[in-house]
């Protein structure tokens, strides 16, 4: 070292002043900075609902600031939108998952079934989401672009099962997809949406762990009843 040059001092985590820190060197990820604001709006905003809902909060658990989740999504309402969007595209794409097409048009139904139960069962902040757009009229989610085509999935996945069955001779041919596909999701919806009002009432808590086992079977036997064809 020559005379009078002075070696860089360490910080108080004993790194050199000089050098970069790691957090200098980490690289920033836009799309995992928008999914983790996306998950953490989705607990505030089925917690809270629109109105209720701070932007604040989701800023300071995300840390990032309003400005950044503005520069995203452009506004609360936006932000809200993009929620909306993302748990209604996560429950489409896991029912794509299923690939039921592969299979018997019978096991294909009870399949569906038992993942919209599933769904309902442990999503909870899905099923409040839904309760409080419904609250509004749908009046975010219907200006939401890619929301009918992508909700119409769960139809033509419904269609192929009812066809498949009815050629089978499995199934009845009167049978409306729109239709069935509100028999199974009212059933699976209402017992966790409603649980509180129903519980009320009559004294038990239609989502308890207890019964879930009994209702899950219950469900997927009235389904699998109301489709199949009369000998």
């Amino acid at each position: 070292m020559k005379k009078g040059s002075k070696a860089a001092e360490p910080d108080t985590n004993g790194i050199a002043s000089g050098a970069p820190r790691p957090d200098a060197r980490r690289k920033y990820d836009p799309e995992q900075t928008k999914r983790n604001i996306l998950d953490v709006a989705t607990q505030e905003f089925s917690a809270m609902g629109l109105t209720g809902a701070r932007v604040d909060a989701i800023a300071e658990r995300t840390n990032t600031t309003k400005r950044m989740l503005y520069y995203y999504f452009g506004s609360k309402e936006g932000l809200y939108q993009a929620v909306l969007e993302k748990v209604y595209g996560d429950i489409r794409a896991l029912e794509q998952d299923l690939h039921v097409s592969e299979l018997d048009p019978v096991e294909g139904m009870r399949a569906l079934v038992e993942f919209t139960f599933d769904y309902h069962d442990r999503q909870r902040d899905f099923v409040r989401l839904v309760t409080i757009e419904n609250i509004h009229g749908a009046k975010y989610v219907e200006q939401v672009k890619s929301f009918k085509g992508r909700n119409v999935t769960v139809i033509h996945t419904i269609e192929d099962l009812l066809s498949r069955g009815i050629a089978a001779g499995l199934f009845r041919s009167d049978v409306d997809a729109i239709d069935l596909h509100l028999m199974i999701s009212s059933l699976c919806f209402h017992r966790v949406g409603n649980r509180h009002t129903f519980g009320t009432a009559f004294g038990r808590d239609p989502s308890h762990p207890r019964l879930r086992a009994r209702h899950r079977a219950m469900i997927v036997d009235a389904v699998l009843r109301f489709v199949r064809k009369e000998d």
